[in-house]
């Protein structure tokens, strides 16, 4: 495939696409957009920084083609309001020169606003299923109009929980109509969804499931503790020509908040944010959107930012902490190597995050290259509560593959229990009169 015009797309599409920078479709564009400008119902297995959206997002809008009545024609599902807001935002870039209304729907903001765009019509709807539900029980939606259904990250769907609220969306939306379903690896449960939500489908799948990006190289790091993780992110980060656009990600929103006010200290206010779950919707799209820009170098992020964050030239992808759902490794570090473009992801493991290392190597079919802290990083001693957190977690993780082990506390419990009891028995025993002896 040598351009986008062999898709027959019509003038205005190629004139947004190319004043978008895209020359060369990418390999799941390549391959889907021909089925879905035919009517099929597809599903598409494709690791992050593909083209992903653009492959699903093209042929409707060429379908759709012109502004039309007032209720929605194509309703695209997300997983997160920051992967929806980045949906919307190719939409807009594509349709520049097309009379298409878009209206993106998530929570976490008041639905007044959103609720007038509906009322003034729309063409596309972006949505989170939760708000998308919300706004349809209270009559803001018709969806008799529907003509594409498009589940966008299916795996994260899943993960998250929105089963039920999908089989809802299915029961309220019209039995004909197109469907479209995108995921980077394919649980059981993406199986499950795929098989009530799909008709005879083509499927496409551009590399094999769960393969991160080629143009992703990979290094893991074994430190012994938090603080000799921030020592290494320290000196590796000096490196400012190398580093300069930086993810960081955390599997908690504390840790999350303590590595960004250490690198506050470190480098500024003005070169650092964090976004999580707890900070408001606002502060996280005035983050993302400064990082996008470059006016901050590092990003600090759970895994609320894995997806939908399509920020180019993303240089490095830190894993401070290995992540407990293996799939999101795959995630993450697709936010770098994005585009054709280079990029580098860095893992730091302690010795209880090696049982997820080893689960995402297999996920992964690769192992990652191991590398040795560099002298000048101190390493810290690891302090009494984080040596026992670290212990527990993997006891817990011995359980799980064996349900008989009954873990080194247990035993050690054991061992002074059965100690102090053998120290009362001696005590007893030392204090007991001693028999006179019966002379012959």
């Amino acid at each position: 495939m040598a351009s986008f015009e062999d898709f027959k797309l019509n003038k205005q599409l190629l004139n947004a696409i190319e004043e978008a920078g895209y020359t060369i479709p990418t390999e799941i564009q390549q391959k889907a957009i021909t089925p879905i400008l035919s009517g099929q119902d597809v599903m598409g297995i494709a690791q992050t920084g593909t083209g992903k959206t653009a492959a699903f997002v093209l042929p409707i809008l060429m379908k759709l083609k012109y502004a039309q009545g007032s209720d929605p024609r194509a309703l695209i599902l997300s997983p997160t309001r920051e992967l929806a807001m980045q949906i919307e935002e190719n939409i807009r870039s594509f349709s520049t020169y097309l009379d298409l209304r878009t209206v993106v729907l998530y929570g976490g903001l008041g639905p007044k606003v959103q609720k007038e765009q509906l009322a003034a019509g729309c063409d596309i709807i972006v949505a989170t299923p939760g708000r998308f539900l919300d706004l349809y029980l209270e009559g803001e939606i018709l969806t008799k109009g529907l003509k594409f259904l498009v589940m966008d990250e299916a795996d994260k769907m899943m993960d998250m929980g929105f089963i039920s609220k999908i089989h809802r969306i299915l029961e309220i939306v019209p039995r004909k109509r197109q469907n479209l379903l995108f995921s980077a690896t394919m649980s059981e449960l993406v199986r499950k969804i795929s098989g009530d939500f799909l008709a005879f489908p083509t499927v496409i799948e551009v590399t094999e499931q769960a393969t991160p990006a080629k143009t992703v190289s990979q290094r893991l790091y074994e430190v012994p503790n938090l603080k000799t993780k921030l020592n290494l992110l320290q000196h590796l980060l000096q490196d400012d020509e190398a580093f300069h656009r930086i993810i960081v990600f955390c599997k908690t929103k504390t840790v999350a908040d303590n590595v960004f006010h250490y690198l506050e200290r470190k480098y500024g206010q003005d070169h650092v944010r964090v976004i999580h779950a707890n900070k408001g919707q606002n502060t996280r799209i005035n983050s993302i959107n400064a990082f996008k820009e470059g006016s901050i170098r590092i990003l600090v992020a759970t895994d609320v930012a894995a997806r939908g964050l399509d920020v180019s030239n993303v240089s490095h992808v830190f894993n401070f902490d290995v992540p407990i759902v293996i799939e999101d490794y795959v995630h993450r570090i697709g936010r770098t190597g994005r585009a054709y473009n280079q990029g580098d992801a860095i893992t730091f493991c302690n010795p209880a995050e090696k049982y997820y290392v080893e689960k995402i190597e297999k996920l992964i079919r690769q192992q990652i290259p191991v590398e040795d802290v560099p002298l000048e990083v101190f390493v810290e001693k690891t302090g009494f509560e984080e040596r026992q957190a670290i212990a527990r977690e993997i006891d817990n993780q011995k359980k799980k593959e064996d349900p008989d082990f009954k873990g080194a506390f247990h035993e050690k419990k054991y061992a002074l229990k059965n100690n102090g009891r053998s120290k009362s028995a001696s005590k007893a025993k030392s204090t007991k009169k001693p028999t006179k002896g019966r002379s012959r």
